[in-house]
């Protein structure tokens, strides 16, 4: 493979690819910046516990809604076209959530907001993968997963130093500034998302369409130039484009099929293992086992650091230890601590064992789950399909993730009330087994595979 690493131009890769995460960063910014807002929001609009489920999952119906519309954008405009949209979503839902002036307008906001993570969460790793070079892919591909738990550290950080400033007594010379960054401070929050939000969009304009959309679509000779710029080499171009051309292998065919529902099954119950629940209800969570409310969002911070630097590690080991490898040694590390947060909540009080070894198990927990089904789940949908069918494929599998997403978020306060806390983690346990038994029966290893040899693969098996 050596001679194949020094003629890929290294540097332009990694630009294309770290211009399409930062639709991650994004991502992850705007999903967790909510944590941090809930107990303010509640308390400003009077919300019931309803509502307050809803305020967390009004933007995961925008998501639904924005994957739904993903896969077709991007077959039909194109990779960039559809990253533009969503970062034009993005920004306007910022700005409009620092400055809603009731409960009604900041959940739009919320949905728009919402429906440009849908379009991201797609589009990106898609983009990625489809302009990754094969025995980096999975580094690449995971590159959008580390921005987006960047994402969810910057708007951990973000909370945590804009909470302090309010605290600290400041006034701002301004009416409408003071409201949004002291006595409103949830406003900042939300609208800090801007910034990121418009240098996305700006930087779209500077990186090409996806070389293999172009094919697809029959536009040969400017996919064979954006090749040539990756390979920096003719001939491999034209080989890369020889591999794309195959026949319209339809969705429905019984092998692909059978990728689809896998990847649907795989994305659902990766959200019934808790992933969520912690990064959306960690501060509840942690206030509830007797932490302060400054102290559970600086924990908050603690748990998106860790989840951020798992994430790099994830990064440099997921090409050469592989996928598989990966899940299953995290998933197990999960289960354990999974029952160990559960049996803290059951006994911890009466045993007397301090809050700080809740701190721990969780953090364990992220380390596992980042490590392992984090990672590895972008860079397995995005490759698990054939070319022709990746964006539809993608957008169904994508589709299924948010709905889990989603149910998480409208069911764990629900679950925290009515099956204790304890019950909860206990279950998230359980849907550990199913989701190790999907990776170790059914899915293919696909470390250095090229997509067309997986795309082999499932065609293969159904012949």
């Amino acid at each position: 493979m050596s001679d194949m690493k020094s003629t890929i131009n290294f540097g332009y890769l990694i630009f294309l690819s770290v211009v399409a995460a930062l639709g991650g960063f994004l991502f992850g910014y705007d999903t967790a910046v909510i944590s941090g807002t809930i107990a303010q929001v509640t308390q400003l609009f009077q919300l019931d516990t309803l509502q307050q489920g809803w305020y967390v999952g009004c933007a995961l119906i925008g998501s639904i809604v924005g994957v739904l519309f993903a896969g077709i954008l991007s077959d039909k405009l194109g990779r960039k076209m559809t990253m533009i949209i969503s970062a034009t979503l993005f920004s306007t839902s910022a700005l409009g959530c620092a400055i809603s002036a009731d409960f009604t307008q900041l959940v739009v906001y919320r949905i728009i907001g919402g429906v440009g993570i849908g379009v991201v969460s797609i589009v990106s790793p898609l983009y990625i993968s489809e302009v990754a070079v094969a025995q980096y892919r999975g580094r690449l591909v995971s590159l959008y997963q580390l921005a987006v738990t960047v994402g969810f550290l910057g708007a951990y950080l973000i909370n945590y130093q804009l909470l302090a400033y309010a605290e600290s007594g400041n006034q701002l010379s301004m009416d409408w500034l003071n409201k949004i960054f002291v006595t409103e401070v949830w406003r900042g929050m939300l609208g800090m998302e801007t910034l990121p939000a418009v240098l996305f969009f700006i930087i779209i304009f500077f990186i090409p369409e996806s070389p293999r959309w172009l094919i697809v679509r029959g536009k040969e000779e400017k996919a064979v130039n954006i090749l040539e710029r990756i390979y920096n080499s003719v001939s491999e171009a034209a080989s890369q484009l020889k591999e794309t051309k195959s026949e319209w292998a339809m969705l429905m065919k019984p092998g692909i099929f059978k990728a689809v529902i896998i990847g649907v099954c795989i994305a659902i119950l990766g959200q019934f293992m808790g992933v969520n629940a912690v990064l959306y209800y960690g501060p509840s969570i942690f206030e509830n086992a007797g932490l302060s409310g400054g102290d559970s969002l600086f924990y908050q911070v603690l748990v998106g650091l860790v989840n951020t630097l798992t994430t790099v590690l994830a990064l440099v080991i997921i090409d050469r230890v592989g996928r598989k490898q990966l899940v299953y040694y995290g998933v197990s590390g999960m289960v354990v601590s999974l029952l160990l947060i559960g049996i803290y909540f059951l006994f911890g009080d009466s045993w007397g064992v301090s809050s700080l070894f809740l701190l721990v198990f969780f953090l364990f927990y992220v380390f596992c789950c980042a490590v392992s089904i984090c990672a590895v789940v972008f860079v397995l949908l995005s490759e698990m399909y054939p070319t022709k069918v990746r964006g539809l494929a993608m957008s169904i599998a994508g589709f299924a993730l948010w709905i889990g997403t989603y149910l998480i978020g409208q069911l764990t306060p629900w679950m925290l009330q009515n099956l204790t806390p304890a019950g909860t983690f206990f279950l998230f346990a359980v849907m550990c087994v199913p989701y190790m038994l999907i990776v170790w029966k059914l899915v293919p290893e696909t470390t250095g595979k090229s997509l067309e040899e997986i795309e082999r693969y499932w065609t293969r098996s159904e012949q």
